[in-house]
């Protein structure tokens, strides 16, 4: 049996963290206000939109640490898991303050209400700038690591809902229709639920040990058995560890009168290593008369 294991937590983003935090919670704070001062909907949506996702930060945040503790003898893997957690929980997190949004919108809409177009669009800008400016922060582990991806998708659709504010303020002003508030605050809600879905999907099928999207089972056996030395490969089981890390285990039947099971370990590993970036590896090595035992229950 081998087992093999490179830790991939995305450490050097702690930094990112705090500094998005900082810049959202100084944002909120001003877009709050004026959002009071002008009775303006979508800006008051997007504060309690920002806020919320200050909180999504601070949750991807504490996952990250928590990925960084050791394994002990009461929880082996440690608190790794916790990153996929605070996934699902920022999708949901989304997802209810966008339906929030969205009702309200629909509330707005038929009691439309009057604002300030200019002091919104002022507002709204530097909500785009701030938002962008933290969204960069987590671009290059978004692909890799979903809970990065989570925190990621966050700031860019807070970038997205104060374009949108910067939008409907612009029309305001231009035009002085005042549904314009809530119809654009009511698009915004739809287009970010829609982007938001595929995280809510992925990390709940994580979250049950689902197989990642990126990988094929099928396509993983097959590599595996056209080792020459293998004849048969079952218990077959792959799962994320936590947001970025992948592991695998599986038994892999051994023709018979072959001795060197370090060599078949060895290329098992390697074609796991290398073909599907899988680096936390469990495989046992038995006999055909040994794989027989165990599908009849036999084996110990």
């Amino acid at each position: 049996m081998t087992h093999s294991h490179e830790h991939a937590v995305p450490s050097q983003f702690g930094r990112a963290f705090s500094l998005g935090i900082a810049l959202n919670v100084g944002f909120v704070l001003v877009e709050g206000f004026y959002g009071w001062r002008t009775d303006s909907l979508a800006l008051l949506a997007d504060a309690g939109h920002n806020l919320s996702d200050v909180g999504g930060l601070l949750l991807a945040w504490a996952a990250l640490a928590a990925g960084r503790l050791h394994p002990d003898e009461r929880h082996t893997y440690g608190w790794r898991r916790g990153s996929i957690l605070a996934s699902f929980i920022n999708a949901m997190m989304l997802l209810a303050a966008m339906a929030l949004l969205a009702w309200e919108a629909l509330q707005r809409l038929q009691v439309p209400a009057s604002t300030d177009g200019v002091v919104i669009m002022l507002v709204a800008a530097i909500g785009v700038l701030v938002n962008g400016m933290t969204a960069a922060l987590f671009v290059a582990g978004s692909e890799k690591d979903l809970n990065i991806r989570g925190a990621f998708l966050h700031m860019a659709a807070d970038a997205l809902v104060s374009l949108g504010v910067v939008l409907a303020g612009a029309l305001y002003w231009w035009q002085g229709w005042q549904w314009i508030d809530p119809v654009m605050s009511l698009l915004i809600a739809v287009v970010i639920i829609m982007g938001t879905w595929s995280l809510f999907k992925q990390s709940l099928h994580l979250m049950f040990d689902g197989v990642p999207n990126h990988l094929d089972l099928k396509l993983i056996r097959e590599q595996l058995l056209a080792i020459p030395t293998v004849i048969a490969v079952h218990d077959l089981h792959v799962w994320a560890m936590d947001s970025a890390e992948v592991a695998l285990t599986a038994h892999l039947v051994q023709r018979e009168n072959t001795v060197n099971a370090d060599q078949l370990l060895g290329e098992a590993t390697e074609i796991l290593h290398e073909e599907f970036e899988i680096h936390h590896v469990t495989l046992q090595i038995e006999s055909a008369h040994y794989a027989e035992l165990c599908a009849t229950q036999q084996c110990a």
